[in-house]
């Protein structure tokens, strides 16, 4: 594919009547996908500290991001002025090998200056998740002083089933329109996760997205008719602007799908 990316830089109402401004750039590979990841970050942040004085960034799990945090530990950024938040976690203590927040912590806020106190983890040691739901919901609440928060940067993942976040296909997370955190659910398994709403208020969401597992996923997410419970991450169409940085592997079948235009 040489060294540049595909882009697409057209309105999101193919696939929604939303306005967001949407942006499909498609890299040969995972490490040109990760520095492409990297500028954008360091951009968005430095643009929302230079217009609102701080920048409140909510994080992604897996291994795609990972190389993202660990170059991101090496830039040099006003750390103090960042707000971390997390948009999806596994009901696990942050020391389990499996914690979102545990990996972010080791490869990149552990190794910054960023106050602890800006720094704010999913709990997971309620005996009730939905007590931990509603107290994270709280968190952000009060951490971004609106009833409505809209954060600077949601980081997100897809699966190789569609979901973002833990929004998986076909449950009850997916219908929660009235709370900013709820509980999702994978095979039994408890999670705590932003709903779609909160995400779709923020100023700019950007997904990674490597893989050719990913392709069928990507394939109906960009269709211009699928089912957004099957589908979850279809949902995402935020006020702001979305980014869907992709790596070859991932992206390639989308750039012949009908109303997705190249330029």
């Amino acid at each position: 594919m040489g060294s540049k990316p595909w882009s697409q830089n057209t309105d999101w109402r193919i696939l929604s009547p939303a306005m967001t401004h949407l942006q499909i750039e498609i890299y040969p590979d995972r490490q040109a996908l990760v520095s492409r990841s990297l500028a954008l970050v360091k951009e968005r942040i430095q643009a929302a500290i230079a217009a609102r004085g701080t920048c409140a960034i909510a994080l992604a799990g897996g291994s795609t991001p990972k190389p993202l945090y660990e170059a991101l530990a090496e830039a040099d950024l006003p750390w103090a002025q960042l707000q971390v938040f997390w948009g999806d976690e596994r009901y696990v203590p942050v020391s389990d090998p499996s914690s979102n927040a545990g990996m972010a912590k080791t490869a990149w806020l552990d190794r910054v200056a960023i106050p602890t106190e800006q720094i704010h983890i999913m709990p997971t040691h309620f005996e009730q998740v939905a007590d931990a739901a509603e107290t994270y919901d709280q968190t952000v609440q009060r951490a971004l002083n609106s009833a409505h928060p809209a954060f600077d940067i949601v980081l997100l993942g897809m699966g190789d089933d569609g979901h973002t976040a833990s929004l998986f296909p076909h449950t009850a997370a997916l219908q929660v329109s009235d709370r900013l955190i709820t509980v999702g659910e994978k095979s039994g398994e408890p999670r705590l996760t932003f709903t779609a709403t909160l995400i779709n208020q923020s100023r700019c969401v950007i997904f990674m997205v490597s893989g050719r597992n990913k392709q069928t996923a990507l394939t109906e997410v960009f269709a211009p008719a699928a089912d957004d419970n099957t589908f979850p991450a279809r949902k995402i169409c935020p006020e702001g602007e979305l980014w869907w940085l992709l790596d070859a592997d991932a992206g390639e079948p989308i750039k012949t799908l009908p109303g997705v235009q190249v330029g």
